[in-house]
């Protein structure tokens, strides 16, 4: 009797034994038992299905996330809009126009970064019309300067320069300026455009010594499918320039696009330097069709220096404004075209490749003034 009894409490644990091994393996596969699942709670998701066809696991693929659509240049200028917003409320406010009028729009110029002289320019032409009565209305008054501003602007010839040149010799556009502007991200938008358009490129990794400068244009190329020449950390800027318009001649690529070290305009060998990469450019093959200086439109007044020194050593042909959807006011063309005479070609309006648009004056000033 006393060995049956011992028989049947080994058979007890045994069953216990084997229902907490099946427990277990269930919770270590994320599923609860149903007696220990709470009421309202969902069962763990299901495993993947199996192909029948070969026995492998299927896996679902994570959706790609797609590129946000670019904006235009008068959506991406909210900020650069709010600037003229107080003033334009303001003089619609009244009535008639009144010196509270001029004071409002010339607070309104001088913070979007138009700069003293532009702005006593263009209100001094419309004191001189309202004072002769062409101009009566204060809706008229944001017409006239709206046309005037844009007036400025108009005329100057913003395409990008590029050469049917000879079999075995290449267009090479250079992009100078300082650091931190968006110069290599630049060049890698535009390359990406340039072969969309059918045109084939390489580019020059020419910033030598900024760190990471070549790993980020050569991430740029792989995305547009494009060549790239790059030196050793520190090289000559300008032999690594030469070598890119060299393979590119052989390999009768249309067009190099060659990176330059972030030059401080304040700094005279600095700068000097960079009178050399321009000369050794077109030694041989290439032919220097643009050099863009790319301008961080959010430095304002500062900007026009930059344009001014960089333009005394490397001919500038065309300036490149990025960042204007951010706190930039965008002013700083006005000075640029009118003092220097130097087209803004291109604005960079945010953060996707469709991001770098051609820059339309228009477009531009009537954003501002979008009421």
């Amino acid at each position: 009797m006393g060995i049956e009894i011992i028989f049947l409490i080994l058979a007890v644990l045994v069953i216990a034994f084997g229902v907490g091994v099946v427990v277990l393996n269930r919770r270590r596969e994320g599923v609860q038992p149903p007696s220990q699942r709470t009421a309202g709670q969902p069962a763990a998701p299901p495993r993947p299905a199996d192909d029948p066809s070969t026995g492998d696991t299927l896996v679902q693929e994570p959706a790609v996330a797609e590129e946000p659509p670019a904006g235009t240049l008068r959506e991406r200028l909210a900020k650069a809009r709010s600037t003229f917003a107080g003033a334009i409320s303001g003089v619609l406010s009244r009535s008639a126009i009144t010196d509270e009028s001029f004071d409002e729009l010339e607070e309104a110029l001088l913070r979007a970064d138009i700069g003293v002289n532009i702005a006593d320019e263009l209100l001094g032409g419309l004191r001189t019309r309202v004072k002769d009565k062409e101009i009566t209305e204060p809706a008229a008054l944001l017409d006239a300067l709206d046309a005037e501003m844009k007036s400025r602007l108009a005329g100057s010839e913003r395409s990008l320069n590029f050469e049917t040149l000879d079999e075995g010799a290449t267009n090479v556009w250079m992009f100078v300026g300082v650091n931190g502007v968006g110069k290599t991200t630049t060049i890698g938008k535009l390359a990406k455009q340039q072969v969309d358009a059918g045109r084939t490129v390489l580019l020059a990794a020419g910033d030598t010594f900024r760190a990471a400068a070549a790993e980020q244009l050569t991430t740029w190329a792989e995305r547009s499918d494009v060549e790239i020449v790059r030196g050793a950390d520190g090289a000559d800027p300008s032999s690594v320039i030469f070598d890119g318009v060299e393979k590119a001649a052989s390999k009768n690529i249309e067009l190099v696009m060659a990176d330059t070290a972030g030059r401080l305009h304040t700094k005279s060998n600095l700068m000097d330097e960079l009178a050399k990469v321009r000369r050794v450019a077109e030694k041989g093959a290439g032919k220097v069709t643009e050099t863009l200086l790319v301008i961080d439109a959010t430095t304002g007044q500062n900007g026009l220096t930059q344009a001014r020194e960089f333009g005394e050593v490397t001919d500038v042909t065309g300036v490149v404004l990025t960042k204007l959807d951010g706190s930039a006011k965008g002013g700083i063309v006005f000075a640029i075209e009118t003092e220097l005479g130097i087209p803004v070609k291109l604005a960079g309006i945010g953060e996707t490749i469709g991001d770098l648009v051609d820059f339309d004056p228009d477009e531009f000033v009537s954003a501002l003034f979008e009421r």
